[in-house]
């Protein structure tokens, strides 16, 4: 039984070329992922690099519950709320069961960040005077493409209690000729001069073009002029522009905004509101059963709200698209623009078109809650400047460097040639951690703070104390009068359970620390977890492979005085007698491990 187990560990032994080459090539796959990605140094967080850190803890104090859908809404809108301030690489991400950490970069107004971040969002419904896609690839001469342009359906809207009324939306939709830029940048001028854009008091029957003085006049033309002019240069697929436009506009006043349509950016003309976000009553998503509509949203408004509903769909439904449509805005943003094809009363009305169940579930959602579904308290705010964060991270590195520094002093010193083994895996070790980290940046938003920097530095001990196990068991067995290669060999099983089982506690009390604790000191929970991991890697895949292949070598295995493994220097016993060991009994006593 034993022959086998010898076999085994004879071939596993004289291949360790197998395992240095698996190590190398992730490292190579991994450097090329992190190029060819573009994301080549981690991500820094808000105390490296300056910048502004909101932690804010939710309370169910509005009848509405804590739970992962109310923090996953509360989390979209905040970040809507957060691009609006035109700033890049912003961060909101819950931690913990009832915590929102809002990370906003150095560039900002921290005042007002922390001013808005936190507060109740701004929803509108507000008809479409004019649409088109945005960008480069929207030409304007073609013919003008409301969303319903699209490969897709347009979402409609239509009563809840008429499913042919909606099929009749759908047809008269697509049968209606669409404007052209040019004639929607008429129509937008025409409607802004004579003040015919439905309002909440408007009436469907009423007079849509009502007198004006000369002076009132004068000023619709000119703030249809730039109204126009802001239209024709927006391009909404940039998003320094998409910051500055809508969120700033009066309810009262008309606007141009931008908004997503499966995945392709439109630019509209809107407005002013018809109706406020807070009133809709409630919505939600359903799946239609009964028809072919699939996924849709059930809106049902308070009764003021209905009538205003009521009203503006019964004006949109006499005009052509885009003008029969109304934009859900949310902080400034077309969240989606149904379009109607008759008034819609009762105060219940359905969106349906080429929705998924996630599609609408988020629209339900930010219906439902244009005002966050919990409200928030805040319990810190850390502002670091540039320069600080600059100061932090060049310490950081430094402590970093004299600690690595002391570390290599000391095995020069102790271990000599060995040395080069452990410094070699501390190479491999800060490689692997530098580029998954650098990778994790865009994968998860793993910032590098400073916290993190302190996990890495205290990693560098643990993953010299791997080393040093092992080297002394090695040491231990040529204390005992085996050469180097079976010293080696035999060394390897007890140091591997011991290395195991301390990267397991380390590794354990990173996970406990990451679970329980809430803000920067998870940075350093997680780092101390990834190289953990990473030090088990490097010391099966690398150091013990390599340790194997430096036995066969001359210089260690003749016990050289700088090799650190000089048996006379250890005070080693006389080499032990090759002896063939007796059958029987002895033979079932060998230890399992030495065999």
């Amino acid at each position: 039984m034993a022959a086998p187990k010898r076999g085994r560990s004879a071939s596993a032994q004289s291949k360790p070329g197998r395992s240095l080459a698996l190590i190398l090539i992730a490292i190579v796959a991994l450097t090329g992922g992190m190029f060819l990605s573009g994301n080549t140094t981690p991500r820094l967080g808000i105390d490296l690099a300056g910048g502004t850190s909101i932690t804010l803890k939710a309370k169910a104090d509005q009848g509405s519950a804590i739970n992962k859908a109310n923090m996953d809404t509360a989390v979209d809108i905040m970040n809507r709320r957060v691009n609006g301030l035109g700033v890049s690489e912003a961060e909101v991400q819950t931690q913990g069961n009832d915590n929102i950490i809002v990370n906003i970069p150095k560039g900002t107004n921290s005042k007002e960040a922390q001013q808005q971040v936190g507060t109740t969002a701004k929803l509108y419904f507000r008809p479409v005077l004019a649409s088109e896609p945005s960008g480069a690839g929207a030409q304007s001469p073609s013919p003008s493409a409301s969303p319903s342009g699209s490969s897709s359906p347009k979402p409609s809207a239509s009563p809840s209690h008429s499913a042919s009324s909606k099929e009749k939306a759908s047809s008269s939709s697509t049968a209606s000729p669409k404007a052209s830029a040019t004639s929607q940048g008429r129509a937008v001028t025409g409607a802004l001069k004579a003040g015919s854009t439905p309002s909440p008091s408007g009436s469907a029957s009423g007079s849509s073009t009502p007198k004006a003085t000369p002076s009132a006049s004068a000023g619709a033309s000119a703030e249809a002029a730039k109204l126009q002019a802001q239209y024709a240069a927006l391009d909404c697929t940039k998003p320094d522009q998409r910051a500055k436009v809508g969120g700033a506009a009066k309810p009262g006043d008309p606007t141009v905004a931008c908004g997503q349509i499966k995945k392709v950016w439109y630019k509209y003309v809107l407005g002013p509101a018809a109706v406020d976000g807070t009133e809709v009553k409630n919505a939600a998503a359903r799946f239609d059963t009964q028809g072919a509509s699939g996924w849709q949203v059930v809106m049902n408004f308070t009764s003021s709200g209905s009538k205003k509903f009521a009203d503006v769909t019964g004006q949109l439904a006499k005009n052509q698209a885009p003008q029969n449509e109304f934009g859900i805005v949310l902080d400034g943003e077309v969240v989606s623009s149904p379009y109607v094809s008759q008034a819609i009363t009762g105060g219940q009305a359905e969106i349906s078109g080429s929705f998924t169940q996630q599609d609408a579930q988020s629209l339900a959602n930010m219906l439902s809650y244009g005002a966050l579904p919990l409200s928030f308290q805040e319990q810190s705010v850390t502002t670091v400047t540039a320069a600080l964060g600059g100061e932090q991270l060049h310490a950081g590195l430094l402590a970093g460097a004299i600690g690595l520094g002391l570390v290599v002093l000391y095995l020069v010193v102790y271990y000599r040639g060995l040395s080069l083994v452990a410094m070699a895996s501390l190479l491999v070790s800060a490689i692997l951690t530098y580029v998954i980290m650098s990778l994790l940046g865009p994968a998860i938003h793993f910032a590098l703070n400073l916290p993190a920097v302190c996990g890495a530095i205290v990693a560098i001990g643990i993953t010299a104390d791997s080393f040093i196990v092992y080297f002394e068991r090695i040491r231990d067995e040529i204390r005992e009068g085996r050469s180097l290669r079976p010293a080696v060999e035999r060394a390897w099983p007890r140091a591997r359970r011991t290395i195991l089982v301390s990267d397991f506690v380390s590794f354990l009390a990173a996970a406990v620390l990451f679970i329980v604790t809430v803000g920067k000191v998870q940075g350093f929970a997680f780092t101390l977890g990834l190289t953990t991991v990473l030090d088990v890697v490097v010391v099966f895949l690398f150091t013990k492979p390599l340790m194997t292949l430096l036995a066969r070598r001359k210089f260690f295995a003749g016990g050289h005085k700088w090799s650190g493994l000089d048996p006379k220097s250890l005070g080693a016993k006389p080499p032990l007698r090759r002896t063939r060991r007796p059958a029987g009994p002895v033979a079932g006593s060998v230890d399992p491990k030495e065999a």
